[in-house]
């Protein structure tokens, strides 16, 4: 049986228009997720400016809202990669993490980068989950 690859869209989090990218895409039970910042629904206001926690919490929610859409949830993450600008923010957006997983944490990589889309975007988060795998 071929597994098709499946885009999964919800009013809860902002989508850019067709031809940009897909937020997420489910094939079997493989979820991926792009890059989530603290961008709002109009996708120009940025929520948390000045604040790395602030920004995680928001960042965070946008995850859990995915994939609970495509049929998962938190729970399932088993990997995350999170892109900062600056690395003593890791602190605080370790601070948020923690009000989002439990249990066993996703493997996670962060990296600092020289900037993101725009100059009050802190933090750029990732990640991919297997559906099923953490109930």
């Amino acid at each position: 049986m071929a597994l098709k690859k499946q885009r999964f869209i919800t009013e809860k989090v902002a989508e850019y228009p067709p031809g940009h990218w897909s937020n997420t895409i489910r094939v079997g039970d493989q979820i991926w997720l792009s890059g989530f910042t603290s961008r709002g629904a109009d996708l120009k206001t940025i929520h948390g400016v000045g604040n790395a926690y602030e920004q995680a919490k928001v960042i965070f929610q946008k995850i859990k809202d995915c994939l609970e859409n495509a049929g998962s949830g938190l729970q399932d993450v088993v990997n995350m990669n999170i892109y900062v600008t600056n690395m003593a923010d890791n602190k605080e957006i370790w601070r948020a993490r923690q009000e989002f997983f439990t249990g066993d944490f996703p493997c996670s990589t962060l990296v600092q980068v020289a900037g993101l889309g725009t100059p009050e975007i802190l933090l750029e988060i990732t990640c991919q989950a297997m559906a099923g795998s953490g109930s």
